[in-house]
Parts: C-alpha cells; structure tokens; sequence
C-alpha cells in the first residue's frame, strides 16, 4: 500500500489531522480482526450492487477478484495495515482501488462505515457464539461423562458450606451440566437477535440507491434485515446481551472454580487436577496450586467489568451513530477470548481429574448428614414432622456431646428420643440408604443419575 495516503473523506478538511488525534482515533490495531468479516460483506455488497444495475458485471468481477486477493494477502502476513487509513474498512477499500484501480472507489456506493461495521461485528459475534456454543458443549460432554463414572460416589452435600444430606458426586456434577445447559440456550437465543443485517442503513437515513437488501441478507446468511435504518447503526444491544450471557456462563465458571479449588486443598481432598493444570510455588516445593480454576475465578470478573462498561458506553448515546461506539470492540473481543479460552482448558482439564471417593465418603459421614432422614422416617411412622424435627434435633446434641454419627448410635441411644424408631431405622440412616431413596426425577439417587446422564446426552446429540 502506498505511503502518500489521501483520507477518503479528506474533501471537507483544509488542513492534515493531527497525529496524535490520528492515532488516539484509529482502531486498525484491533479491528483488523474483522477483515474476514468485512471482506465477505463487501463482496456480497458489491454482487447486490451489480444485481441491481449499479455496478456493471465486469467491475464487480474484478471487485470480487481483488477483495479475495487481498484476503489472502492478509492471511499470508503480506498486507500492510496503516493507522492513518484508521479502521479495517478503509485499510481494505484503500487497497482495493490501490490493486484495481477507479473501479475500486465504486464499491461503497450506497453503504456507509456505520452500516458496514454494524454488519461485520454480527457475522464476527454470529461465528464466535458457534464456536463457544461448540467448546461448551464439549465440556458438557466431559462432564457427563465423568457424572456417569462417579454415580455411585457419595460425598457430602453442602448448604452454607456446612454439612446438609448426603449426594452422589455424578449428581453433583450434573448440576454444573445443567447450569451450562442455560448458557447455550441463552447464547442460542442472543444468536437470534445477532442475526439480522443492517447493511442498506448507509450512514442513519438509508440510501436513495435501489438496493436489494434481501438478497444480501441471503448471501450472508442473516434470518431477517433491520427494519429503522436510525436504529440498525446504532444498535449495539446484540453485543451487550452477548455480554450478559457471557458473564452469567463466566459466573458458573467461577462457582465450578471456586469448588474445585476448596476440593483440591488439604483441607478437603475430595479431588485431585492432573499436573497439567497446576503450578507449583518458587519458594515452597510441596506446592501444587490449582492455577486454572483460580485464573478462571478471575477472568470472570474481567467479563463482568466488560458488560458494566459496555453499558455505560451506550447510555447516554443520542440517535444515531457516535464515535463512542469504537469503544465497543475491545471489550468484545476480549470478552470473546476470554471464555473462548475458559471453556477450552475446562474441557480439557475436566478428563484429567482424579476422584478421592473414600475421602468424600468419609466426610459425608461427619456432620450429621442423614438427620433428615431420621426425620423422614419419623414421619412415616405417623408422628408430625415439626415432632420429628424436634426429636433429630435433640439427637444430633446428644450425638455431638458423645462424638458419635447418627448411624453409630444404637438403637437403645436413638429410642430415648422416640418411642416410635424401631430396628429398621438403621436402614434409612446409611448413606447408601440416604441417596438410594432419592430415587426420582431430580434426585441424586444412582439410577437418576444415569438416567439423567443418557437424557442429556441424547439432547446434545440433538444440537
């Protein structure tokens, strides 16, 4: 590309912008990611153009011809971006007229860069929601299939970190695969909203030329074509609800992070990561740190930071276009990195995570965790439950007192409480017994949990 570069809205001006205005202003340093995206809107542009009689078939041949070329050009590392031709789009035209000469300069007739960024940024948003849509549901693979290898492992169920009933770790984990199910469906439906072109909106008024826009929603895939031209530059509601499901999928990262993190210490050891996706300390050898789950912890604030500030960039805009929306590029696409990336090293790192199932057993076994099913099986021998209540709280005291479980107290221990438990209550208070009687739609008995595994197994398939 030459060095003598004539803005392309230079007419207006008497004087050259200043060079430090010229560089606080450009955006090719992170918009260059759109060239794809904007090369296929400019080719689409440039056949509807033809289509409709403004462009002869030979100059939108050769348009055609030379956009593919310089996508290669760019693809090959040999395309010279320039700060001074500010964006993508102009980086492109620039080139383009460069290659093939006036022909060049008669590609963005009828379309203005608000129409054409607005059009590159949903089929970039469009491409990248698949490519997320594809790692969760890898990971929700790998959590199905672990939830169906540890259906039987019994571990404590928590309530305010505390000791609750006792679960399977399976069913434990298909809380994580339904918590993942929501974010696919809510990308799925902010997909939806992504999908519909502006292109033919020009600068905010539309374009007194004879478009097709139809015909360039079917050459770009889009399901439907906005219907105000003011709103359809000025649009950036699709980024921001992409945002919003992309910091609620983050949050469920973080809470998944944030158990393995406690399951992992010395503390717990419930599980173990493979070595692959920790770190060890500089100055403590025996150190192996969970860095994945903490970095995604992490990340997930920066996601969240995105959509507040993605939010307040549009809320004080006027219609239509502003320069502010520049501003809207940066925390996309890092946002798009960002779980991108978290959705990859948990897809890989879930495979790789050894259970410690007597640890877990052990630890349900503290904490009194089969007290409601004391409680139950009071109640199925007729008395009230708010009596039974009261009868299991008294023994869990006694219990405490004495140091012993629920299941280790005799049955001599247990019938001064209540006249009414009997030789069969040892049945209901093993933790066997506790999750085994789960056994419903929902429950965290085995046969639910491989029940729920193949269901939500087959609903993937489906996708």
């Amino acid at each position: 590309m030459s060095d003598d570069i004539t803005k392309p809205w230079g007419g207006r001006f008497s004087e050259p912008t200043d060079a430090f205005v010229e560089a606080f202003t450009a955006s090719v340093d992170f918009d260059r990611r759109l060239y794809r995206h904007d090369i296929a809107g400019s080719i689409a542009h440039a056949r509807m153009l033809a289509r409709v009689g403004v462009l002869t078939d030979d100059e939108c041949r050769r348009i055609v011809d030379g956009l593919e070329a310089i996508r290669g050009e760019i693809e090959r590392g040999e395309f010279r971006w320039s700060t001074a031709l500010e964006d993508v789009h102009m980086n492109i035209e620039a080139r383009l007229t460069e290659r093939i000469g006036e022909t060049g300069k008669k590609l963005h007739t009828g379309r203005s860069r608000n129409d054409q960024v607005a059009t590159d940024m949903r089929l970039y948003l469009r491409e990248e929601i698949d490519a997320i849509g594809a790692e969760l549901r890898r990971l929700q693979r790998a959590l199905l299939d672990l939830a169906e290898r540890e259906a039987e492992t019994i571990m404590p169920g928590f309530t305010h970190l505390q000791t609750a009933q006792p679960v399977t770790f399976g069913h434990h984990l298909l809380a994580w695969v339904n918590m993942l199910a929501r974010d696919a469906q809510r990308l799925a439906d902010c997909r939806r909203r992504v999908n519909v072109l502006p292109l033919g909106a020009a600068a905010l008024a539309g374009t007194t030329f004879p478009v097709d826009r139809e015909f360039v929603a079917r050459e770009l895939g889009f399901e439907a074509v906005a219907s105000n031209s003011l709103d359809a530059v000025s649009d950036r509601d699709f980024i921001i609800e992409f945002l919003a499901a992309a910091a609620t999928l983050m949050m469920h990262l973080s809470r998944f992070s944030e158990e393995l993190v406690l399951w992992t210490s010395a503390q717990f050891e419930f599980v173990a990561l493979g070595d692959a996706f920790c770190t060890g300390s500089s100055i403590m050898p025996q150190k192996k740190n969970p860095d994945v789950p903490e970095l995604v912890r992490g990340k997930c604030a920066r996601v969240q930071g995105h959509l507040v500030g993605l939010l307040t960039l549009m809320k004080g805009q006027p219609l239509a276009y502003n320069k502010d929306n520049q501003e809207d590029k940066e925390p996309l696409f890092d946002t798009v990195d960002t779980v991108r990336g978290s959705l990859r090293v948990y897809a890989d790192m879930i495979p790789h995570i050894t259970v410690n199932r007597e640890r877990m057993r052990e630890a349900a076994r503290r904490g009194f965790a089969t007290a409601t099913d004391l409680a139950d099986y009071l109640v199925r021998k007729g008395v009230p439950f708010r009596d039974a209540h009261e009868v299991v709280g008294r023994a869990v005291r006694f219990g405490i007192e004495h140091g012993k479980d629920l299941s280790q107290l005799t049955l001599e221990e247990l019938r001064r409480f209540s006249g009414a438990i009997d030789e069969d209550v040892f049945q209901v208070l093993t933790l066997e017994g506790s999750v085994a009687a789960r056994n419903h739609p929902g429950g965290t008995a085995p046969a639910q949990v491989r029940a729920e595994v193949a269901r939500l197994r087959g609903m993937l398939e489906e996708d």
